[in-house]
């Protein structure tokens, strides 16, 4: 299974989107340090995600995502789940 998942930090009021196949584990990692793009945000918190067969599939929803370019957007994608 991989996932198509939301992190949200409170400290920098920022949303990440990724994909994994190993949802635990990732986001244990985003709050280990273990991510330059994510470096800035430690504590990051699990606000959404989805599941997927492929990765093909997860990786192509992050990517659907991430052109959003829209803070309402993702937010909206949160409240309605």
């Amino acid at each position: 299974m991989y996932y198509t998942y939301i992190i949200y930090s409170d400290s920098n009021n920022q949303y990440y989107v990724g994909y994994t196949h190993n949802l635990k584990l990732r986001i244990e990692r985003h709050n280990l340090d273990w991510s330059q793009s994510t470096k800035s945000g430690i504590q990051w918190r699990l606000v959404y995600h989805e599941e997927y067969p492929a990765k093909s599939e997860a990786m192509s929803r992050e990517r659907e995502i991430k052109k959003w370019k829209s803070r309402k957007l993702i937010e909206k994608l949160i409240v309605e789940s």
